[in-house]
């Protein structure tokens, strides 16, 4: 009894699981046969090779070895013939991560220019739009230089807040999604001669004139304040939208990351460490840093030369090294009705969501609605990021469609939920 518990303790519950649904898929979903044979692995691994990335075949494979193993049978995996194949998966199917399109600082400069004509022609002419474009400028400006995430700006609140005018201010965030253990973090926004967050920020809580409760709200057609915040989903929409006013062009490879990737690209370019960059921004492995910086940059050159673990000074974080992609088997439950009566557009942004979002993370359909993924992901922030993608393309893809869509992602191994 106590044998059986430790060797339970050395393995994680999500590791046991993620083992034991690939095993499932083996011999269940596909018809193979316990024990296999190398052949018979093989097979698995072509006729799974169009839908499946080969770090998710990878997965599959020790998942199979381990069965063996546990069950005292030799291991197919370690087959000649498999290695083969799986190599030769590698070459003809190779895998790119998507990824948010980083806004260059000349569209950053693009863009806060052309709000500030709009904020100048509403103080003369239009005071009802005034609000609006108070608030987009000191998001946008925030949210770039310093590496906001969308909900993270939702999540600002003006008590918050200390500012000193034309020196910095400093923000005190309660909870991210990097913070996992709840305890808060403080940032340092610093006064600049163009494009300067501290500037718009002060303008836009001038205009406010609140004490407390959320920074960034919603605002109705007449210029009437919500008192609650912008949902971090329509973050994404409002930058494409204030992009493709402002004249730049293919907005819709913009998402909610574009302003992280875009402060990462040009601190990259600016000469940052490595170290100062992660520590501004956040980041706790180099692997997850250089996802953010674009490959051409000479900085993510030098990065890639940085061994992966480093000796740090007592009570300093180590940089975590680079681990394999491990399977997340989550759930999605899927709402979407159409904005107008009658309309059967709906089905059709369903289809374009199975087949688009939810089908390269080898979808099952399980009842009306409701699906299960599975998300290969290095760590929680990993994780983290590629689902705030995949909901920013499902709202797109409802937007296009005229559809309104709810979303909620929901790992049943830790609680946790995205929406």
């Amino acid at each position: 009894m106590t044998i059986d518990r430790y060797v339970r303790a050395a393995t994680r519950d999500n590791t046991r699981r993620s083992y034991r649904s690939a095993v499932e898929h083996f011999e269940v979903t596909w018809g193979g046969f316990l024990p296999a044979t190398a052949d018979s692995v093989a097979r698995y691994l072509a006729d799974h090779a169009e839908r499946l990335s080969a770090a998710t075949l990878k997965q599959r494979l020790a998942a199979l070895a381990r069965w063996h193993r546990d069950q005292g049978f030799p291991d197919p995996t370690k087959a000649p013939l498999v290695r083969t194949v799986l190599k030769g998966i590698r070459e003809e199917h190779p895998y790119r991560q998507k990824q948010a399109k980083p806004l260059a600082i000349t569209q950053l400069q693009q863009l806060d220019q052309w709000l500030s004509r709009q904020i100048a022609q509403a103080r003369q002419h239009d005071s009802r739009r005034l609000g609006v474009w108070l608030r987009n400028r000191a998001m946008v400006l925030l949210g770039f230089w310093r590496a906001f995430r969308s909900d993270e700006l939702c999540r600002l609140t003006i008590e918050d807040i200390t500012l000193a005018p034309g020196a910095g201010m400093s923000l005190y965030l309660r909870r991210s999604k990097g913070d996992r253990q709840a305890e808060g973090r403080l940032y340092k926004v610093p006064a600049l001669r163009q494009c300067c967050p501290v500037e718009a920020c002060q303008d836009w809580l001038d205009f406010l004139n609140q004490p407390s409760g959320a920074l960034f709200r919603a605002i109705d057609r007449w210029g009437n304040l919500s008192d609650v915040s912008l949902h971090p989903n329509s973050v994404v929409p409002l930058l494409r939208q204030l992009l493709s006013d402002a004249g730049i062009d293919a907005v819709e490879a913009f998402s909610s990351h574009s302003l992280r990737r875009g402060f990462a690209t040009w601190a990259s370019a600016s000469g940052w460490e490595i170290k100062a960059l992660m520590e501004y921004v956040g980041w706790r492995d180099t692997q997850t840093a250089l996802r953010y910086i674009e490959a051409k940059s000479p900085f993510a050159q030098a990065l890639m030369q940085i061994p992966t673990e480093m000796a740090s000074p007592v009570g300093q974080p180590r940089l975590a090294s680079a681990s394999q992609p491990r399977l997340r088997a989550l759930t999605v439950q899927l709402t979407l009705e159409p904005q107008r009566p009658r309309s059967r557009k709906h089905y059709q942004a369903r289809t374009v969501i199975e087949a688009h979002c939810l089908k390269p993370f080898e979808v099952e359909h399980q009842t009306d609605g409701h699906y299960r993924i599975e998300v290969p992901a290095t760590s929680d922030e990993h994780l983290d990021e590629t689902m705030d993608d995949l909901i920013d393309e499902i709202h797109r893809i409802a937007s296009d469609k005229a559809c309104w869509v709810e979303t909620l992602i929901t790992d049943p191994a830790t609680g946790q939920t995205w929406d």
